[in-house]
């Protein structure tokens, strides 16, 4: 009946029933609509989302304005940079108390020691790079330098731990600069908490070891061989001295160059740079830790100056401790050998390349410039050779 009254009224056969009416060509274009204004909604939410995703992660990083005026008080006395587009950052290590999840490493006495410090050498060309330990118990000239409370220290010949602890960040890179004559371009300040945050962030750095380990005070216990270290066990590895090895900061200062090494190479090797899923955890806990300059301050900053850093092959990733030895006039303090250091130190402010090898041959001292450095680096030309190893180099056999 329905069928014969629409051809009553001359409405066609079957409009609106059949797959060929027009009823269904109004529910394609409501339903192309729909489709249409979902995707817009759900673009612009993706869109939201990222955007709100680096506003966050953008404003993790806290900016050491403070340090940035004091360095620019002293800006004539500064060494000038000799290559364009190399690049000599400096990373300190703080053990400060203060702040999110630190006060359980102990008691917050107003003042922080900068447990690590590592001037990092980025190569112009960006197929390099130099990692290089300061000792924190090397003795060094430290300049007169601005203390939290706005008073000023006196220049004083000391441990290098004292520029942190008295004139913080900005201390520390004039006493760096006066040591080394190398231009600081920028800084990077990590606590405790962050250290750990960023390690688990990446689910964690495997690291091999020699014998067990097991230190109460560090809360630390260990088996032999390859072991995946979480947040909180690589703070206590990279942190232990007297129950470790040997017990010296040497010793302290090549284990963390390993774990950074090995922590590197799990970044590079885990897709973690090409997955925002995996990306996004460690850049929310690397922003979070970090205080910087205001020239590094944001997340374009920091893109600006690790993208280079991606293509850089592991062997070509250098770590090694400035040549020093035990101080004359105190065993437990250390001074710059010479003159080995001034050749490190000079082949870094002029962009040129270093050689490292873990064992020097007989005869051979760290910033020789022998034929036999040209094996070491695989290069024809001399080099000064140091003792030091790649991020290439595996701890286990």
């Amino acid at each position: 009946m329905d069928d014969v009254g629409g051809k009553a009224r001359g409405l066609g056969p079957g409009v609106g029933g059949t797959p060929t009416g027009a009823g269904l060509g109004r529910r394609r274009r409501r339903w192309v609509r729909w489709v249409g204004g979902g995707a817009a909604l759900v673009v612009l939410g993706a869109l939201g989302v990222g955007w709100a995703a680096y506003r966050k992660l953008d404003g993790n990083i806290t900016s050491d304005r403070t340090a940035a005026d004091e360095l620019a008080r002293y800006e004539k006395e500064r060494p000038t940079a000799l290559v364009r587009g190399a690049q000599n950052i400096l990373v300190i290590g703080s053990d400060s108390r203060s702040g999110n999840g630190n006060g359980e490493y102990g008691r917050d006495s107003g003042t922080e020691r900068s447990d690590t410090t590592i001037l990092l050498h980025l190569a112009a060309d960006r197929r390099s790079a130099t990692a290089v330990s300061l000792p924190r118990d090397l003795m060094v000239d430290v300049p007169s330098c601005r203390r939290a409370d706005g008073s000023r220290t006196e220049p004083v010949f000391t441990m290098f731990n004292y520029a942190f602890q008295n004139g913080g960040s900005a201390c520390t890179i004039r006493t760096v600069e006066r040591m080394t004559d190398i231009r600081i371009d920028h800084h990077v300040v990590v606590d405790f908490n962050g250290f750990k945050e960023m390690v688990d962030a990446v689910d964690g750095v495997e690291v091999c070891l020699s014998e067990p380990i097991h230190d109460k005070q560090a809360k630390l216990r260990l088996p032999a061989g390859k072991v995946k270290l979480d947040g909180e066990q690589a703070l206590g590895y990279v942190r232990a001295r007297k129950s470790l090895g040997d017990g010296s900061d040497t010793e302290r200062m090549d284990r963390q160059q390993r774990f950074l090494a090995a922590l590197a190479t799990k970044v590079r090797g885990n897709d973690v740079l090409l997955n925002p899923v995996k990306l996004y955890p460690v850049l929310d806990a690397a922003t979070s830790s970090l205080t910087t300059d205001p020239g590094l301050a944001s997340l374009r900053g920091l893109y600006d100056l690790v993208r280079g850093l991606r293509t850089i092959p592991m062997e070509k990733v250098q770590f090694l401790t400035v040549p020093r030895k035990s101080y004359a006039y105190d065993a437990n303090r250390d001074e710059l050998v010479e003159p080995a250091a001034r050749s490190l130190f000079a082949r870094l402010r002029a962009d040129a390349p270093l050689a490292v090898a873990r064992e020097l041959p007989d005869g051979m001292r760290e910033g020789d410039t022998e034929e036999l450095s040209g094996s070491l680096s695989g290069t024809p030309d001399p080099m000064p050779t140091f003792r030091g190893s790649t991020a290439a180099e595996e701890d286990c056999g």
